[in-house]
């Protein structure tokens, strides 16, 4: 069954997904593109980058570029809150594969998906970009949208996350 242009969920597969919050919209992430969720930290302001790219972390060592998801969707930026979080996921950009925080209002649980309760994303016309979304996952109490990591940011946002972590 194809779900979205390049991804293809297995018929009758189960698969583990991380759900989080972005103000009322709860997303999900494939588990095996998460490496880790860490608590809110301080975040390393990089001149002349777009907002949504809010700077980068330590993480024991290395440079990681830290988006803000809120903004890259076009949603307000708030403060953060003790449930604040960054989620540390891999994500393939210009051939190789990087490590870039998410930040993320708050995590929910690592729950299985059958993809038989995964429906395509919907089609809102050509000028509504929706090939960031991987699909549609049903639950009781509605809809949550799963995402592909890999095509959420543009080929010019992605080449900023690139240099950054250079």
């Amino acid at each position: 069954m194809t779900v979205a242009a390049g991804s293809v969920i297995e018929d009758c597969a189960v698969q583990p997904y991380l759900t989080f919050k972005l103000g009322a919209e709860v997303f999900a992430l494939e588990v095996r593109k998460v490496r880790e969720v860490l608590d809110f930290t301080a975040i390393t302001k990089i001149p002349r980058t777009p907002d949504f790219l809010r700077g980068v972390i330590n993480l024991r060592g290395s440079v990681v570029p830290v988006v803000d998801l809120r903004l890259g969707f076009g949603l307000e930026p708030v403060e953060p809150t003790v449930n604040t979080c960054i989620i540390v996921v891999e994500v393939a950009i210009e051939g190789e594969t990087i490590v870039v925080g998410a930040l993320a209002d708050a995590v929910e649980e690592v729950i299985d998906i059958d993809a038989a309760q995964i429906q395509p994303p919907p089609r809102l016309g050509s000028a509504i970009h929706t090939d960031f979304i991987q699909g549609m996952g049903k639950r009781e109490s509605g809809f949550l949208m799963i995402l592909n990591i890999d095509r959420i940011f543009t080929a010019a946002d992605a080449s900023q996350l690139a240099q950054a972590v250079r």
